[in-house]
């Protein structure tokens, strides 16, 4: 009996001290073919979806707002059938997707006439998406039935408008870093360029008259370029206008407009004596001192020998107005003014 007095000890174990058997490895042994048909459907549905559709939809969008902002274009070694044209731009990006865009032929445009005939074909070099890329490219553009009257319209949109809209556009392939497919986008691009604006502030001082049959009239003309790009013309001669009739003609030898300058270069005219003496003594140019409004549109423009008819239209479809100080001129040079009602007396 007295060991039935002894207390009794129970001891009880907490289940929550236990590891649990039906823990994950028990589930996933029983529902392997559930994990398994999940990861069927991640290979087979859910990378190509992000790979093919996801990844070059981003890459597109990271192109698509990619800035590129155009530096300067230089037209040089001009000739009938081909010109070389060098551009220098900039590409800028957010930077944040590391990437290389293959190399591609862009073709450039107005935007503005719906046609949207290609007036150059530009190969584009290899670039990536760094934050600020420099982009230079330098090439002989032909000039052929394709991109003639093209070239042409640019030229005399560049030389009639203060601004104007042109755009490249191009198919290329992208490759994002760390995926081993190329993808294809579109490379679209229009840029608002400056234009030459009539080439408006045009002077002509350092001027002198010769008693002369040829090139009776020279100066120094000063012509403004308001836009990015740099012409080689060579030899230009415009018909020269005085009051409605043509009066002679105006030549510029070995012109070279530079981009964002003011030209300075020689100029020689031969003109009509009798149109300029008359208005001379006209009002109310007798009045201020003899300053004539003369206008030039172009004639004709050679470089090399050979005719350049995508400048010579450009500059026919245009005339510009120069003031010329004529009464000056002719008291320098012969020193001779005419007053109001000419030489022959009158008022």
């Amino acid at each position: 009996m007295a060991e039935l007095d002894k207390p009794v000890v129970s001891t009880t174990e907490r289940v929550t001290d236990k590891p649990r058997r039906r823990g994950c490895v028990g589930h996933c042994v029983r529902f392997w073919w559930v994990y398994l048909i999940l990861l069927i459907v991640i290979i087979v549905i859910v990378v190509p979806v992000v790979l093919l559709v996801a990844v070059p939809k981003i890459a597109q969008e990271k192109l698509d707002h990619a800035e590129l902002i155009l530096n300067g274009i230089n037209v040089s070694n001009t000739q009938a059938d081909k010109l070389t044209m060098a551009i220098d731009s900039t590409i800028k990006s957010d930077g944040k997707v590391s990437a290389k865009i293959a190399p591609f032929v862009g073709v450039m445009y107005l935007e503005d006439v719906p046609e949207h005939i290609p007036f150059a074909r530009i190969n584009f070099p290899e670039t990536t998406s760094e934050a600020h890329q420099e982009v230079k490219v330098e090439q002989i553009l032909e000039i052929n039935d394709e991109n003639r009257d093209a070239l042409t319209q640019f030229n005399t949109w560049l030389l009639a408008n203060e601004t104007l809209k042109v755009t490249v556009l191009g198919e290329t392939t992208i490759r994002v870093k760390g995926i081993a497919r190329n993808y294809g986008v579109t490379f679209k691009k229009t840029i608002e360029m400056p234009g030459l604006n009539h080439l408006e502030g045009i002077v002509v001082n350092e001027t002198t008259i010769a008693l002369v049959p040829e090139d009776n009239f020279k100066g120094t003309a000063y012509i403004p370029n308001h836009s990015l790009v740099t012409f080689e013309l060579g030899n230009a001669s415009f018909h020269n206008y005085l009051l409605g009739p043509e009066i002679g003609t105006v030549n510029i030898d070995n012109l070279t407009l530079k981009a964002g300058q003011v030209t300075s270069i020689p100029m020689r005219a031969t003109i009509q004596n009798d149109p300029v003496l008359k208005a001379l003594g006209e009002k109310p140019y007798c009045e201020d001192g003899g300053i004539l409004p003369f206008q030039i549109r172009g004639k004709s423009v050679t470089n090399n020998g050979q005719s350049l008819d995508y400048f010579t239209k450009a500059l026919a479809s245009n005339t510009q107005t120069i003031d010329i100080d004529i009464g000056g001129t002719l008291k320098r040079s012969l020193n001779i003014t005419i007053p109001c009602g000419g030489l022959g007396g009158g008022h």
